[in-house]
Parts: C-alpha cells; structure tokens; sequence
C-alpha cells in the first residue's frame, strides 16, 4: 500500500479514507461510478480521526494514516454513523490505539456500536455538546433520520469545515478530492442520485439538519462519499434545499415492461401524449435502465406512468421489483396511472395501480387495459385522453 498517502485537505487535516473504484451495486442502489469512503484525520493536541472506512479497504485507511503518524497515537475518534461504509474499520482502530475515545450519538450510535463491535471505550454526545482537541474544537450536530438514527455532523469552527457524513455526498470514485477537480455537472447529478434513493424519504430531516446547520460559516463540506465540496457550497447546499422540498416539476416519466411489444407500443403513445400536452417526458424500458437511474427522473417529476403486461396473473417482475422500490422511498405530492396489455387476465393493471396507490402516487387516470395488440383507434384514444385529462 506504499501509493496509499495521506491528502491534506487543510493545514494539518487529511483526508485518509478509500476509493471504491469497482462498486456497482449498494444495496440496490446501482452505482455505475463507484464510491469513496471518505476518513479525516485531524493533528492536533489530541490526534483526531473523523469515521473510518468499510472493512475490505482497512488496509488502505491504515497506510493513509501512516503516511502522516503512527495509528496508535490517535487519541479521539468521531463516529458519525454506524453504517459498516463508515465504521467498518473501528475495531481494528480501536485495537491499534486502545485508549483513544469514540465518540458517538447518545443513545442510538451507542447502541448501535455497541452491538456491532461490542464494547469499546465510547463517549455518548448529544446536540449542543462540543470537545476540545487542542487548537481546534470539534462541535456536533446529531441529524437524526438522514438517513440513520444514529447519524450526526461534526463542525470545527477554526477550520470553518462541516464534518457531513451522508449530507452533501454522492457514489462517485475520483482520484481528485475536491469538486472544483471534477466535473460538476457529472457530480451534482450523482448528488441528485444519492439524495433521491437514499435521502427522499427523509425531507423533512434534512430540511431540519439545514436549519441548525443555516447560521455556520462555511469553507469545506468534507463529505462521507464522494467529493470535498470549496467552490461550489452554496450550490449544492441550494440543491439540497430544494430537493427537500415538496416541490415537483411537471415533467413525466414513463416505466414499462413488456413481453411481446404491445405494452410497450402504449409507453410510447402516453409518452408522445404527454409531449403533445406540453409536459416533458422521459420513457424507459425497464429491462435496460438501473432502477436508481430512473428513481433520479422521478424525483422531482410531477406526473408518473407504469405499464406491465400480465404474466400468471401478475404484474412483470421487474415492474414489481421497481414499485417495491419506489414505494419504500415514499416520493411526494406524485400523480399517475397503470397501464399495460394482456392476452386473457389482465390481472396486473389493477396491481399496478394498487402499488401506486401505495407508494403514495395519486391516481389521476384510470387504469388503461389492452386486450392482445393495440388497434391505432385504441391509441387515439388513449393519446386524447391523456390530453383532454392530464
């Protein structure tokens, strides 16, 4: 690991965490540029280390580290959140430098360390609670729900940095650290990605964590994933107001499967119905499209329409596994319809619908069933309905 070396991010803080160039998948979360698992590692007085990384990149947290001091000389280190990308490596910390203190939420982070990796020498913080560590002072800001109970923030007035663990961040593997060393177009669209799969049901938490974070000065937000934003903070902390918001644009998005073309041939029709209506429409095919690229158009799109032709008297599978997906992350202030062909049941319309319902889509259209191949009247129709109603 002698290429693992530390990168200063500020005089005497380090950025010390992995790059996942090779992750595709984080528990159903399709991530098609890879991730980093981000670490800080703060000289001071007392020698900090803000989080640790998943455990197969240990090796590579433990040579970032090195290349700056000796691990058993750490004396604190903060644990933002108990998810294993993050705290994946403590115990072998906590072996290395067996009196430095962990600092954790009171009482779910306890909790949940505690039962991950049994007792160590923890210290439970709550809002308002702040450390000395020297020169610097480290102040924490517990974020309940964004997106673990446990989660929290840590600030360091004198460095002017937020410590933002989940908030802010985005899966994306880069050998550059900062935003301004990327392409920002390509990383506020994975930060999109990231808030729209694993932050969405959770606005109302972010939008409190923006609240008490409102009043801090700040010059890097060094994140949990992804990249260090500097020169674009008020951008992406804009974003996140937005995209905690109820709002919703009014734009469609179009999810089918389909067997034998004739479902098919109808996404087609309502995605061309919705552009004659004046409202932009993206269509997708399931088979071919990552359910979190799809969940990212969603997201903020008013107006949402979901075909499955029936197969034993079921929806598609694929079309089940998305309304499965969709329903957990609870999209708000949505409306849609089913729609879909069958040869003789055509049971699945009507269970497309009640998943909808479910996932908390309101149903504006009623639900569109084709009996074999649609005839060019049927697709008149349905077109002019979408118009005239929508």
């Amino acid at each position: 690991m002698n290429n693992c070396k530390a990168v200063e991010i500020s005089k005497n803080i380090y950025w010390v965490g992995a790059v996942d160039w090779s992750l595709r998948n984080f528990h159903g979360y399709e991530t098609s540029r890879g991730s980093t698992y981000n670490a800080y590692l703060i000289i001071d007085e007392n020698i900090t280390l803000i989080d640790t990384v998943k455990i197969n990149f240990k090796d590579e947290l433990l040579a970032r580290i090195s290349s700056v001091i000796d691990p058993s000389k750490i004396d604190v280190v903060i644990s933002s959140h108990v998810e294993p990308d993050h705290s994946g490596a403590l115990k072998e910390i906590a072996a290395l430098a067996p009196n430095a203190e962990i600092i954790t939420t009171n009482p779910n982070g306890l909790k949940g360390l505690t039962a991950r990796y049994g007792n160590l020498n923890y210290k439970a913080v709550k809002a308002g609670d702040s450390i000395s560590i020297g020169e610097r002072t480290l102040q924490f800001v517990p974020t309940p729900m964004l997106h673990w109970p446990d989660s929290m923030v840590t600030y360091c007035p004198e460095e002017k940095i937020l410590f933002s663990n989940d908030a802010f961040g985005e899966h994306f593997a880069t050998a550059m650290r900062f935003d301004d060393e990327n392409d920002l177009e390509t990383i506020l669209f994975e930060a999109k990605k990231y808030y729209a799969n694993i932050l969405m049901p959770f606005g109302k938490q972010a939008q409190t964590a923006l609240k008490a974070l409102g009043d801090l000065e700040i010059k890097l937000i060094a994140t949990g994933h992804g990249v260090i934003w500097r020169s674009n903070i008020n951008q992406i902390i804009e974003a996140y107001k937005y995209w905690s918001s109820d709002e919703v644009e009014e734009c469609a998005v179009v999810v089918f499967d389909s067997m034998w073309h004739s479902t098919e041939i109808l996404a087609q029709t309502i995605t061309e119905a919705f552009a004659k209506r004046g409202i932009p429409a993206v269509y997708y095919d399931i088979k071919y499209t990552p359910l979190s690229d799809i969940v990212t158009d969603i997201f903020k799109s008013k107006y949402l329409a979901v075909g499955s032709p029936t197969i034993n008297n079921q929806m598609m599978p694929t079309i089940a596994s998305f309304l499965c997906y969709i329903k957990g992350l609870r999209p708000l202030n949505h409306k849609g319809f089913a729609f879909g062909s069958y040869g003789w049941g055509g049971q699945s319309i009507a269970l497309v619908e009640e998943e909808l319902k479910a996932a908390g889509v309101e149903i504006i259209l009623d639900k569109i069933r084709i009996a074999n191949l649609p005839t060019e009247k049927q697709l008149e129709e349905i077109s002019e309905k979408i118009i005239s109603q929508i």
